[in-house]
């Protein structure tokens, strides 16, 4: 049986060798660079459209 200081985990030393994954850093850099469209958004258009009409 292992003794419980056999099992901890030293998270200075995890974090040290932590690198973020580059899909990861892509994938938030494509997020944020969308415009992205919420309901709100629609009905301000149909709006503009309904007053262009």
């Amino acid at each position: 049986m292992k003794n419980e200081v056999d099992i901890l985990i030293d998270f200075e030393e995890e974090i040290k060798k932590f690198y973020p994954s580059l899909d990861v850093a892509d994938v938030q850099d494509a997020i944020y660079n969308q415009e992205l469209v919420d309901v709100a958004d629609i009905f301000i258009r149909m709006i503009k459209e309904d007053k262009d009409e």
